[in-house]
């Protein structure tokens, strides 16, 4: 099933400013929560896909990827089979490598004959507690690691090992004429290598690397953004006789918290306020991100979506030891399963209140308009 578009998923316009846009996102993400949605599949997938999309056109790097190219940009449609443009692992030399690299002979420092290894991309899911703090997480990696018998040589004899290829004289390449034109083909005695074999390695086939599975030790950094790719140089495949190996990539993906929202080092947490607490003003005990509590003074009066920041109490920032803010949004319930002494406690309060209009200042400006709307025939 193909994707949704990433603006139609925010519901926003393709030139959307950076402002609209996380206002846009924080609206979604509060109605699809899944605090607020508990046991709704369809909302939780939903809050998956809102968090996708954001992550993607917050960042001006990737949202220009995303307008040029689509989704391709990301889902391993581009790259000639290595995987989606990899804005965290290198920048724009790597992604001129992965346009450009078989056209240019290979990946760099490849010499020839020599076939470096893939990639591996691998994915983790972690907590956004771990997120904040930062982890380790152990891999298993199905991988090539070079063979033993041979020691990479791929010969059965390791001092001989692979000889220039007598078809195409070591270049990989053979031409043919036909007709006008000169066509130049991969060889295929060699595979395009250059080298060939006489004695193949009876573990390996020839091909110096064989099958293995390594388990793998993986730092993820404290700050960590869900969708962060994480390079490690050379743990890929090994390389074909002596050619450099290639990368890990692990993707990073953070589950859903059932109290947390973040925004790059923000938090949001939606907190409900008793009515009682809301007019009377309290002093709330709320958690923090990084399992602590902090104390939070709520004014007189306040009211169903004010939202109070709590300096330094939000997620850490990667590569620093600064931390953001954590913004707690107070939700006034209105009481239910009341019993008779409550709701004469409440007919006495309403009647007190209906001589008293100041005290509820949104009130008292609807109800003049409405008067003024009537006074004028109906005329705004």
């Amino acid at each position: 099933m193909a994707k949704q578009d990433y603006y139609e998923t925010l519901g926003v316009a393709r030139d959307v400013s950076g402002e609209d846009l996380k206002r846009a996102y924080r609206k979604l993400a509060m109605q699809y929560h899944p605090d607020r949605n508990p046991g709704s599949k369809q909302a939780e997938a939903k809050f998956k896909e809102i968090n996708e999309a954001y992550d993607v056109l917050k960042d001006e790097q990737k949202r220009a990827a995303y307008d040029r190219f689509g989704h391709a940009a990301f889902d391993n449609a581009m790259g000639g089979g290595g995987g989606g443009f990899d804005f965290a692992a290198g920048g724009l030399g790597d992604i001129f490598d992965q346009m450009f690299g078989e056209f240019m002979g290979g990946r760099r420092g490849a010499g020839r004959g020599q076939r470096p290894g893939q990639d591996i991309r691998q994915s983790v899911e972690i907590d956004l507690a771990e997120a904040f703090a930062g982890t380790k997480v152990q891999l298993r990696v199905p991988t090539r690691v070079l063979c033993e018998a041979c020691n990479g040589s791929g010969s059965e004899n390791r001092d001989r090992g692979a000889e220039t290829c007598p078809t195409c004289g070591g270049a990989g390449r053979v031409r043919a004429q036909q007709g006008f034109f000169v066509v130049e083909r991969t060889c295929a005695a060699c595979g395009g290598t250059g080298r060939v074999i006489r004695n193949p390695c009876r573990i390996c086939g020839g091909s110096g690397t064989v099958a293995r599975e390594r388990t793998l030790s993986v730092t993820v950094p404290a700050g960590v953004e869900d969708g962060t790719r994480i390079r490690l140089a050379g743990e890929g495949e090994a390389g074909q006789r002596g050619a450099p190996p290639g990368d890990l990539y692990v993707h990073v993906a953070i589950r859903p918290h059932p109290l947390f929202q973040r925004d790059g080092a923000n938090i949001f947490c939606r907190v409900p306020l008793r009515m009682t607490q809301a007019a009377l003003g309290a002093e709330l005990e709320v958690p923090v991100i990084d399992g602590g509590r902090a104390r939070l003074k709520i004014p007189v009066g306040a009211q169903s979506g004010d939202q109070f920041r709590l300096r330094g109490k939000g997620f850490s920032v990667l590569r620093s030891a600064a931390r953001g803010d954590m913004y707690v949004q107070v939700a006034v319930e209105t009481p239910q399963h009341l019993t008779r002494r409550q709701k004469e406690l409440l007919e006495e309060f309403e009647e007190e209140s209906h001589n008293n209009v100041k005290g509820h200042p949104e009130s008292e400006g609807f109800f003049a308009r409405v008067k003024e709307f009537f006074e004028n025939g109906g005329r705004g």
